[in-house]
């Protein structure tokens, strides 16, 4: 019975310090920009390329409007988990400012999840937020995934001089060989 209890606990000890590394290898990285229609009930047929990329089983997702752009960003759960561990290591919930930010960041969020036919229903609140009503783009961004009006997508678009020299602003200085 003892021998029973502690393996439980060597399985618990090794299974909480190696979690973290399984997430990390085991993410969703997105890549791609993929323009969809909308139809009238606000659902998109997520393209099976990204389909394709994501890792596991799971099509639950998270939408919320950006915290920088005119756009919704659409999350897997493991990454919303991933964003909330981050968050909850920063956060004072005794905090005034810390509360305000939280309720911004919460704020608008929605938890969906592909249909049967691949398709995400997106909350017409949240797609009113942005200014969507039929043409968007899905764009791959790491481990999470812009939903931008199409027009406005298209308008951000830099040019390759302006990009160039983004790129080498903000990646100039020493390069981490091992990233």
């Amino acid at each position: 019975m003892v021998q029973k209890s502690a393996a439980k606990w060597v399985n618990v000890v090794i299974i909480s310090l190696f979690y973290p590394l399984i997430i990390v290898f085991s993410m969703t990285n997105f890549i791609g920009d993929h323009p969809c229609k909308l139809d009238g009930k606000g659902r998109i047929l997520f393209p099976a390329a990204l389909k394709r990329q994501l890792v596991g089983d799971d099509a639950r997702f998270v939408v919320k409007k950006d915290l920088f752009e005119n756009c919704l960003v659409i999350y897997t759960m493991q990454e919303w988990e991933r964003q909330n561990g981050i968050i909850r290591s920063k956060i004072n919930t005794f905090n005034k400012e810390h509360n305000a930010f939280l309720r911004g960041f919460y704020r608008g969020t929605a938890e969906v999840e592909l249909d049967s036919s691949n398709r995400l229903l997106v909350p017409k609140r949240l797609l009113d937020l942005v200014g969507i009503d039929k043409d968007v783009v899905l764009a791959g961004q790491d481990a999470k995934i812009e939903l931008w009006p199409k027009e406005v997508y298209e308008g951000i678009a830099n040019n390759e001089t302006e990009f160039a020299a983004l790129a080498e602003k903000i990646m100039q200085g020493p390069i981490n060989d091992e990233a």
